[in-house]
């Protein structure tokens, strides 16, 4: 599937179908269960790293049994051939999204790209899109500049990385609404974007250093949001999403 009728069928799903539940829990029964209780707001959840170490592919599965979309978020880094085959196995078990990061360098970038495009539609109906992570919302400027003095501002890093990105065939980005914005500027209006670090208003921000409000997101051209301990934590999951929908669409 091509890239851009991809892209449109997922900014055609409505504002509460674009909303990620972060399924950041230890086991396939506590992933189930906290999908089941989303209603039905609860369209897209996120399979990362902590269930999927857990529970694999059999969760992924079962989570589409649900009537859930996947966005699996593993943030391929490794070598090109390794990230290419992972992507398909991601296309394979129907994740809607699966994600890279961008600082794997443009020759990983394209072979998981052309991957997923040279992939046979999974069981969703069509590929995953390909995310590239830019520079994690935990991170700020300084935690960059420990990591990799001298690579310049975290607008810089952030541009550099997304541009690579897009010219190396990926469907769009990972980033937060802070950076949303600039990246608009620079890529423009077509790459698709999820938006981590969703926090409502009054909500903390807890171990995120770049955050917003939804209406914030919306306003800044995000595509999805991923929202996880505001929905995941609170007494009324299904409620909680819910409210958020409402200000996202």
């Amino acid at each position: 599937m091509r890239r851009s009728e991809l892209i449109g069928r997922l900014r055609a799903l409505p504002a509460g179908r674009r909303l990620i539940t972060a399924l950041d829990v230890p086991d396939a029964d506590s992933a189930l269960a906290l999908a089941a209780s989303l209603g039905p707001a609860g369209g897209f959840v996120k399979v990362g790293l902590e269930l999927f170490s857990a529970a694999g592919p059999p969760v992924v599965t079962a989570l589409r049994g649900l009537g859930r979309d996947v966005f699996l978020d593993l943030k391929y880094h490794d070598i090109p051939n390794t990230v290419a085959a992972a992507a398909r196995q991601a296309s394979r078990l129907g994740a809607s999204l699966c994600t890279i990061h961008a600082a794997n360098g443009r020759a990983a970038l394209q072979a998981a790209a052309v991957a997923l495009a040279d992939e046979p539609p999974g069981p969703s109906g069509q590929r995953p899109a390909l995310l590239a992570v830019t520079v994690l919302t935990s991170l700020s400027a300084a935690d960059l500049d420990e990591i990799a003095p001298g690579g310049g501002s975290l607008a810089d890093r952030l541009a550099r990385l997304a541009t690579l990105a897009w010219e190396s065939g990926c469907d769009g980005l990972v980033c937060s609404a802070a950076d949303l914005p600039d990246l608009r500027r620079v890529l423009g209006p077509e790459p698709l974007v999820v938006t981590p670090g969703i926090r409502p208003a009054a909500g903390a921000a807890d171990d995120q250093k770049r955050v917003a409000t939804p209406r914030q997101a919306a306003a800044a051209g995000a595509d999805f949001l991923v929202i996880g301990r505001p929905v995941t934590q609170a007494p009324d999951p299904a409620a909680a999403l819910a409210a958020i929908a409402a200000e996202f669409a």
